[in-house]
């Protein structure tokens, strides 16, 4: 094994100190994979067979209704594992979700068979899946607390000021903010409104410019508030 096909362990410190033989193991187990933008990487009744720790890139998880409306559940980011694929693996369940590629992603997959290797070998990578598990799971948890009891124009407030780019650019859809919230384009659409009103942004098509933080963040602290 050369030191270049391992060096994305670095990536995760909590992999870099595991020992050489199952360093190696891990790096030999396992694949690094591109994903194009767009790609489903997961879908609901599909197995799941590798464990992907994403290098580059971000992967959107969402829920969708028998009725077809769909609630954002979490993005896994450069560094981390998803929580599901975690879940599923190691309770031998069907996914139940869908995980789409938001940008071209560079990731390594794990087998199964080298998954459960090493949470059966190795104490410290062991420490990684469950830890990784946990900080999502608080997430979710978080989410369940937003959706149920905290207003929904502040929780707008609060993930348009997560989500501008270098410009103060929110470039996404009435719809896809809806998703986002778990909530309709329709309220969506009423409450950005009154935040144009206010002056706090602008709009047009597919995009929302922030105009005045500092109101939106006055807004989204009033959720720690109740």
């Amino acid at each position: 094994m050369s030191e270049t096909a391992g060096a994305w362990i670095e990536q995760f410190e909590a992999l870099s100190g595991l020992p050489q033989p199952l360093r190696d193991d891990l790096v030999n187990g396992s694949q690094v994979v591109e994903i194009p933008a767009g790609t489903q990487v997961f879908g609901p009744g599909q197995t799941a067979d590798s464990l992907l720790l994403l290098l580059e890139g971000t992967v959107r998880v969402q829920q969708r209704s028998e009725t077809g409306r769909e609630v954002f559940l979490y993005r896994v980011h450069a560094g981390e594992s998803c929580v599901l694929t975690t879940a599923c693996m190691l309770a031998f369940e069907d996914y139940s979700a869908d995980g789409v590629a938001e940008t071209d992603l560079r990731a390594v997959a794990i087998p199964r068979a080298t998954f459960d290797d090493l949470v059966g070998r190795s104490p410290l990578f062991r420490d990684f899946v469950f830890k990784a598990y946990s900080r999502r799971i608080i997430d979710l948890f978080t989410l369940i607390d937003h959706i149920v009891f905290q207003r929904m124009d502040v929780r707008l407030a609060a993930r348009l000021l997560e989500l501008p780019d270098a410009d103060g650019v929110v470039r996404a859809t009435h719809q896809v903010l809806g998703t986002e919230l778990g909530t309709a384009r329709e309220v969506v659409s009423r409450t950005l409104s009154e935040f144009q009103r206010r002056g706090w942004i602008a709009q047009s098509r597919g995009e929302v410019r922030l105009l005045a933080n500092d109101g939106l963040a006055v807004l989204a602290r009033a959720g720690g508030d109740r």
